[in-house]
């Protein structure tokens, strides 16, 4: 029973980690006037948020700590928020 928890947990944290860690090289890679023109963080404010959530998920692999879900929803919001914008 504790071996399927344990392996969906890993799973989870394996995913989210994915997730913060592809977030945070979309945000190097994409260009600082992007950020102006949708009218959201700048850049670098997005930058240390997102790394301190890949950060935080490293100390603490539990996915379901304070700070690792204060850091999954951050790159969600980044991820729907500025990759998203380039669907419009």
């Amino acid at each position: 029973m504790f071996e399927i928890q344990n392996g969906l947990t890993f799973v989870i944290s394996i995913a989210l980690f994915a997730a913060k860690g592809f977030a945070l090289v979309d945000c190097v890679a994409r260009p600082a006037a992007k950020f102006t023109y949708i009218e959201t963080l700048p850049k670098q404010t997005w930058l240390i948020i997102l790394v301190l959530a890949v950060l935080a998920h490293l100390v603490m692999w539990n996915p379901l700590s304070l700070l690792n879900l204060v850091g999954t929803v951050a790159a969600l919001v980044y991820l729907a928020q500025v990759r998203g914008s380039d669907a419009r």
